[in-house]
């Protein structure tokens, strides 16, 4: 008769203890906030300001870049590929080939050479593309 009335008086433990839960959401939540900078999309380059208004950009879209070193590459949902101004009017039109949408746009570093874009300009007209969006970085206000 003393057992049962011991098992009458305790309670189930009926919480769960979280504290290790929270402790490792933290580190994760540290080490994804440390890490996030250093991750850069693309070929890095530093982008003309202007003031235009932003365009819709859909997934299926190419990218031009050209680096301030002015090589070319073509970016897209297949990665990068890296081109020079003889071949990339087939390469665009081989990509081009299987998309439905002929949607494509120019980045070029501020540094390089206005001739230099030009060149890719006309290389990209040469190729069919009648309408070359471009990217630049939006300008800050004081």
């Amino acid at each position: 008769m003393g057992m049962q009335g011991e098992h009458r008086g305790r309670s189930a433990l009926s919480e769960i203890n979280v504290t290790p839960f929270v402790d490792v959401m933290l580190v994760l939540l540290v080490i994804f906030m440390v890490t996030a900078p250093l991750i850069q999309q693309g070929i890095p380059v530093d982008l003309p300001k202007a003031k235009a208004e932003s365009l819709t950009f859909s997934e299926e879209a190419l990218i031009v870049t050209v680096t301030k070193e002015g090589e070319v590459f073509v970016e897209g949902p297949q990665g990068r590929i890296a081109v020079t101004l003889s071949t990339l009017a087939p390469t665009l039109e081989e990509l081009f080939a299987v998309r439905q949408r002929r949607d494509l746009f120019l980045k070029g570093d501020r540094e390089v050479p206005y001739g230099r874009i030009i060149e890719v300009m006309s290389t990209l007209k040469g190729a069919g593309i009648q309408k070359i969006g471009m990217i630049t970085e939006p300008e800050r206000k004081p």
